[in-house]
């Protein structure tokens, strides 16, 4: 299973940028945006099993708006 062909992500809450899910060195996922930088929160794995799920939980995050942003005042 090819996990960023499963999960889909909207575009950026704040500037309309590209998200992009990632894997951070095999224990977490979160999404990002390609542009203004805005991420959600890391979520951790310790299983084969638990790890589509922590993606699954970064993306809805992402595409229900709760995104941490970068640099607010630029």
């Amino acid at each position: 299973m090819n996990i960023h062909e499963e999960l889909i992500l909207q575009d950026c809450p704040f500037c309309g940028g590209a998200g992009l899910l990632e894997e951070e060195n095999g224990w977490c996922w979160y999404a990002i945006c390609m542009d203004c930088g805005s991420q959600t929160a890391a979520f951790e794995f310790h299983t084969p099993e638990g790890r589509f799920e922590a993606a699954k939980k970064a993306a809805h995050l992402w595409n229900i708006g709760k995104v941490v942003r970068a640099n607010p005042n630029e």
